[in-house]
């Protein structure tokens, strides 16, 4: 068994993005500049935030942190994107999930110029992504496909069953892993919480991709010798023994599972940090296509 680390591969990318940045600060070039914009003070989402600004200043990126109060209106909202869209100076921004409630997050993630859309979420660059054309594909999805080609997970042929539909991670790599190329050309099967006998499905699957959001749901059983695990779950777990009252853990029963496993990801450390070194990447692509045009 070998574990998929997305600690050590996501510091990697990083340093290629800190070298790329370094050549366009030697040719006096504009360094890529990524904003983010965060309304309330949802304690995961501040935290998340953070560390997308510590990732920009370690690779030399620009960033700008735009925060707005949870009262924020939807037109408000979206008045702060429109001033984001038509800044010349940044490249890409995003939007940090979830929303208030007052504000329909379907329209947000539609404002966002698909230029600047370095999430990945806009439905024209969902489009272009499903008709496998160049487009910035959602950071989580482009953090697994990195994680299973710099680990040289075979996919071709496979039986990859994804587990939930999100448009922010299931539905996206149920088309991913069924394009042409590597990683992809794999036979694929999308389950979610309405699908009956899942793990009749399961025990099939040569590469499970679970992103559920269920602790500990994926149990030994349900899978077959061999098999590749991607654990996109992320769950806070209150426990008073441990030092913080909880503890993280993903979809998947990992000390079990891990036993049977060919590669396998932790939580935390396995995707996680991808998402971040991806988000970083179609900050990259989106100046580099500005600076094209």
């Amino acid at each position: 068994m070998e574990i998929l680390d997305g600690r050590k591969i996501s510091n990697q990318i990083k340093e290629e993005i800190a070298a790329e940045v370094a050549k366009m600060r030697e040719k006096g070039e504009k360094v890529p500049h990524l904003a983010a914009i965060i309304v309330g003070n949802d304690g995961a989402s501040l935290t998340y935030v953070g560390s997308k600004v510590r990732a920009c200043e370690r690779v030399g990126f620009e960033s700008t942190l735009v925060r707005m109060p949870s009262t924020t209106s939807e037109q408000e909202l979206l008045k702060k994107i429109h001033e984001l869209n038509n800044d010349d100076d940044i490249d890409g921004f995003i939007v940090q999930l979830p929303l208030p409630e007052q504000i329909d997050t379907q329209e947000v993630l539609m404002a966002v110029h698909p230029d600047k859309d370095v999430d990945g979420f806009h439905p024209t660059n969902f489009g272009k992504m499903a008709l496998d054309m160049s487009t910035f594909i959602p950071a989580t999805p482009f953090g697994i496909l990195e994680l299973l080609e710099r680990y040289g997970v075979e996919t071709q042929g496979k039986h990859t069953v994804v587990i939930g539909r999100s448009h922010i991670v299931g539905r996206p790599m149920s088309i991913l892993m069924g394009r042409k190329g590597f990683p992809g050309n794999s036979t694929v099967t999308l389950t979610h919480s309405r699908t009956k006998n899942i793990s009749q499905i399961t025990t099939q699957a040569d590469i499970i991709i679970s992103a559920l959001g269920k602790p500990g749901f994926l149990k030994a059983e349900m899978v077959k010798d061999d098999v590749v695990i991607i654990d996109v779950g992320i769950t806070r777990v209150s426990d008073d023994t441990k030092e913080k009252g909880y503890y993280i853990t993903g979809d998947v029963d990992f000390k079990n599972v891990s036993k049977k496993a060919s590669f396998i990801t932790p939580v935390p450390g396995g995707v996680g940090p991808m998402t971040i070194a991806m988000l970083l990447k179609n900050t990259l692509l989106a100046r580099e296509r500005h600076q094209m045009r």
